[in-house]
């Protein structure tokens, strides 16, 4: 029982530990605080602190609470819960307490070194958004020094007494963290002759880097051939003389903390043994042009090996626990198509060392790639289909997620990386089969054709070039199918069918038009060009779009997402003519479409005008032609195309209201009939038709065909008096019917060609 009187349990079973704290007035502060709450106090860490107090993000207490993950709380979060005392059954461990966490560099004063302007001030951003204070240098309360090891090589001469000089990767790998992570893991060591020393040690003289230096380039040359091959076969790769076709990367792995560094070769790094200089003339050309190959191969499998273990490894680790980066729906849409990539490239790297350890002027080097080739075939085209997908996604989760941008910064900075990002990274695999090709060609131009490996090298280069061309015919083909995609979720009401494997997008028109056989005259339509079908939808108005028959108002909600609604799915096999409409002072870009399906008696024609100014008129009707002859298995498509005159269709596009006062006057005229088509009876709901059909009286007069004098003469049943009816003899009033020529008319929707047109055409 605990002998404290409580206020509140909105702390029962906090076990709480301080750290950071030194004025006692505060402490005992919160002490009293945490034990009015019900919460208890340890002076140690302990298996039983449940929670830590900290001050700052530093000492014992929080070390140890970041590597046993114990929450490090701030003083907000005691004088929270206080106010929240009287709330019934508030408990501080559960409300708001993920606001509460005391932020990854509270108390912290940082200076960046050596780093580029822009990325200087994104780190200054980030860590005043984690709780830091950016200064310089010559700060003396400054706590942390980062530096930027690609530019800076040398500790600099005057460093705060009590400031860590800690690397890039320290900041970042805090901010994945949300929590300081320890700095001796991650302190400064100056670069000396491509390794790394403390930076209290003495550096080299000039004389000895560079000594250093080629002994590391003869020991990189060994582990890419072998150990175990002769001085002859082992080669010295000279990287001043390398050709214009290596990659950065190739450069890269003669450096200190290559991607051969980190290989599976890592045996041979204390080898004494070194491969005597050799110049490169003692080498063919076929052999110097193959050690290229070699290099840019090792190279690019062990960027693949640095994308999947820096890289793919951690975030699919993290997947188990609470504290995951990325989600596995996104995780695979960024790395799913790189395995059988890495898989083929490694497995035709261990053909290529052991070619290059047993060499001889006729090893099929041919063969290797042709034994590889149906591998590339199935890993490629995925990776390069969906690369824009893959980038997009990891832009997005870089923008979105600051943890897994923290991640992405801090395996930047490892040599592995090369100081390159993810994004670069990813790109080489779509370079990659270029690469190969060039290759190949120059082993092939240095490979006599009394060689045997001369037709194997023929074939091999095929095979690559075989590769691209799949991979560029299905990205194009996947392209297409991805428009399509697009084009049928910004359509309302589009026809399920739209999307089908044997179809393709060819072009979309912004027209109006000028009949009014498909949606109205003057309605602004968009056509969307198939292969063997014509997308006909309306854009819908933004600005006269808000009434809404009370029938029609639950789906309108539905609809307003989508910008284009579906008027009519046109197959090109009902289009029998294109009609090219001359050019005048009143009719400009116009042409008519003559449509008859199997359900048709007679031909329809559809009048339009282009409204977009980037679209040529007669190049988009050529195209229609063209496609619709090749569905009518015809070869000339000018066959489908006709020229007529304005005059003869009566077509005219100066009375179709183009401006502000015709849309208005549209909008009034299609709002009237919207109003009368909620007041009528016929969207009247059944049990008041009934209800009105008894109350109206059957005697009235119905031979006039006006609907006002109709419901005028009709008479509620109640008011007729039947012995009046039964005394009136007198015959009914004349009716009187207006001429013919005053008459109102109604506009037919579809209008038909008459037999002149039909001559014409």
């Amino acid at each position: 029982e605990n002998p404290r009187p409580l206020y509140s349990l909105a702390m029962e079973g906090v076990v709480v530990c301080f750290t950071g704290f030194r004025k006692k007035e505060e402490l005992a502060r919160l002490i009293l605080l945490i034990h009015n709450m019900g919460g208890s106090i340890r002076k140690e860490m302990s298996l039983k602190v449940t929670h830590l107090i900290a001050n700052c993000c530093g000492g014992d207490k929080y070390k140890y609470a970041i590597a046993f993950r114990v929450p490090i709380m701030s003083v907000e979060w005691v004088h929270n819960a206080w106010a929240m005392r009287t709330q019934v059954g508030f408990n501080a461990h559960i409300h708001g307490f993920a606001e509460y966490k005391l932020k990854p560099f509270h108390g912290a004063r940082v200076c960046f070194l050596g780093f580029p302007e822009d990325e200087r001030k994104h780190m200054a951003d980030i860590l005043i958004e984690n709780g830091g204070l950016p200064t310089d240098i010559e700060d003396p309360a400054c706590t942390h020094v980062v530096v930027d090891e690609s530019t800076t090589t040398t500790a600099p001469s005057q460093v705060p007494p009590m400031a860590h000089l800690v690397k890039a990767e320290w900041f970042w790998a805090s901010v994945q963290n949300e929590g300081c992570v320890p700095e001796k893991e991650h302190l400064f060591q100056e670069s000396v002759g491509g390794s790394t020393t403390p930076r209290l040690s003495v550096g080299s003289t000039p004389g000895s880097i560079r000594a250093r230096k080629r002994k590391r380039l003869r020991q990189t040359a060994c582990r890419v051939i072998g150990a175990s091959s002769s001085p002859a076969s082992s080669p010295l790769l000279d990287p001043v003389k390398r050709r214009s076709s290596v990659t950065d990367a190739t450069l890269l792995s003669c450096s200190a903390g290559s991607f051969l560094d980190s290989s599976s070769h890592t045996h041979l790094e204390d080898s004494e043994g070194e491969v005597p200089e050799q110049s490169l003339k003692n080498l063919s050309a076929r052999h110097q042009v193959f050690l290229e190959l070699l290099q840019t191969e090792s190279n690019y499998v062990g960027i693949l090996n640095t994308i999947m273990t820096l890289f793919k490894a951690p975030l699919e680790e993290m997947l188990e626990g609470e504290d995951q980066l990325l989600n596995a729906t996104e995780l695979k849409i960024i790395f799913g198509n790189l395995p059988p990539i890495y898989q083929a490239h490694s497995q035709m790297l261990e053909e290529l060392r052991f070619a290059a350890q047993n060499w001889a002027e006729d090893v099929s080097i041919g063969n290797i790639f042709l034994k590889f080739a149906p591998d590339l075939m199935k890993a490629y085209p995925p990776f390069v289909n969906f690369f824009e997908n893959t980038r997009e996604m990891l832009i997005k989760c870089d923008e979105s997620k600051p943890r897994f941008h923290a991640f992405l910064k801090a395996r930047q900075t490892r040599a592995e990386c090369g100081r390159q990002s993810l994004q670069e990274l990813l790109i080489r695999p779509v370079q990659r089969l270029p690469s190969i090709s060039l290759l190949l060609n120059d082993t092939l131009k240095h490979t006599s054709k009394s060689n045997s490996d001369h037709t194997a090298l023929e074939n091999a280069l095929s095979s690559v070039r075989e590769v691209m061309t799949h991979i560029n015919e299905d990205k194009r083909r996947t392209e297409g199918q991805m428009v399509m995609f697009d084009i049928f979720n910004e359509i309302d009401n589009c026809p399920p069918h739209l999307v089908s494997s044997h179809r393709n997008f060819i072009s979309r028109c912004d027209v109006m038009e000028l009949s009014d056989g498909l949606s109205g005259r003057g309605d602004p339509l968009v056509f969307y060009l198939f292969t063997d079908v014509l997308e006909v939808c309306k854009k819908r108005s933004k600005a006269f779009n808000s009434l809404k028959s009370p029938n029609t108002a639950a789906t309108g909600k539905l609809q307003n997402g989508k910008p284009y609604k579906h008027i009519k799915l046109m197959p090109l096999a009902t289009i029998k003519k294109v009609i090219d409409i001359k050019e005048t002072d009143e009719c400009h870009k116009v042409f008519a479409l003559m449509c008859r399906s199997t359900q048709d008696l007679k031909e329809k024609l559809y009048s339009f005008t282009i409204t977009d100014d980037e679209v040529d008129k007669i190049a988009f009707l050529k195209t229609l032609c063209r496609h619709t002859a090749n569905n009518a298995c015809q070869a000339d498509a000018e066959n489908f195309l006709a020229s007529l005159d304005p005059q003869t269709l009566d077509i005219e596009t100066s009375d179709v209201c183009l401006g502000t006062l015709g849309k208005a006057f549209k909008f009034a005229s299609r709002t009237r009939m919207k109003v009368g088509r909620a007041l009528s009876f016929n969207k009247t709901p059944s049990k008041l038709k009934r209800a009105m059909s008894t109350m109206m009286s059957p005697f009235g007069s119905t031979t006039n065909l006006t609907p006002a004098t109709q419901l005028a003469q009709m008479r509620l049943a109640s008011c007729t008096n039947i012995s009046e009816l039964a005394g009136n003899n007198s015959p009914p009033p004349p009716q009187y019917v207006a001429p013919m020529s005053v008459q109102p008319t109604r506009r037919s929707k579809h209008s038909s060609l008459s037999v002149a047109s039909l001559r014409r055409l």
